[in-house]
């Protein structure tokens, strides 16, 4: 069976000199393991359009079990981050986390929207890599499943007026300072400008989800507590952030 899908290259491994295995973000299908025969040559068709990062429009060919790539033509090639190892290695980042919380053959119009837009982003400088890391992590695991719940505190269901939140990064919760658990640890204070950026990237409509500014010593902070809900999510460190901290933080 044969169908058309654009979707962005998450990943691509050279199976011998001349094919690659792909993985694939489309909007119809989510993650999509795909071979492409051929795409390793240098002057083949397939070439540039199935290299990492790049937004593709592909003809696909199911057969039983497997899927394979038998045409690609390059729509978006986000040239501006494959020039810039900071850029380049947390779009790579990204990209693994994508592969980790996305499943396989189900719709993904919002995940695949998420991750070209913070592309579009990264690769014009629109908003620092802190705020962009953390605006991809924390919308994808809550379109994911994963959403953490910053409405009110879970002890006493209000909030501090205008003052520190606790949060939670293993429960995914919040309370108030005053309603903390004698003895409680790994809770986080999160100063107000913080709080309002988690819940503005859980909540809001997609359309102003970049729309937000913070300054920049809440930068790391909000950065920080968003790694650890992920961190505590997901279980493990993914290679590439492992790098990009390495390089850049």
């Amino acid at each position: 069976m044969q169908t058309v899908t654009d979707a962005l290259v998450l990943r691509e491994r050279r199976l011998d000199e001349q094919d690659r295995l792909l993985t694939l973000l489309s909007a119809d299908r989510g993650i999509i393991t795909a071979y492409a025969k051929g795409a390793g040559r240098m002057k083949g068709s397939m070439a540039g359009a199935t290299e990492l990062l790049c937004y593709s429009h592909f003809v696909l060919f199911q057969n039983r079990e497997r899927c394979f790539a038998d045409k690609a033509e390059a729509n978006t090639l986000f040239f501006g981050i494959r020039g810039n190892l900071e850029k380049l290695t947390l779009a790579t980042y990204f990209s693994q986390l994508c592969c980790e919380l996305i499943p396989e053959n189900e719709p993904a119009a919002e995940e695949l929207r998420l991750m070209l837009n913070t592309l579009y982003c990264l690769e014009r400088d629109k908003l620092p890599p802190l705020q962009l890391k953390a605006i991809l992590e924390l919308r994808l695991l809550t379109l994911t499943g994963y959403m953490p719940d910053l409405i009110a505190c879970r002890e006493c269901g209000g909030l501090p007026e205008d003052g520190v939140v606790l949060f939670d990064p293993t429960g995914g919760s919040i309370c108030c300072p005053g309603c903390a658990p004698a003895g409680a640890v790994g809770l986080m204070p999160l100063p107000p400008g913080v709080f309002a950026a988690m819940r503005h990237i859980i909540y809001c409509d997609f359309e102003k989800l970049f729309q937000f500014k913070l300054g920049e010593e809440n930068l790391p902070v909000l950065a920080h507590a968003v790694e650890q809900y992920l961190l505590c999510q997901v279980e493990r460190i993914l290679p590439a952030l492992n790098f990009y901290k390495t390089i850049c933080i």
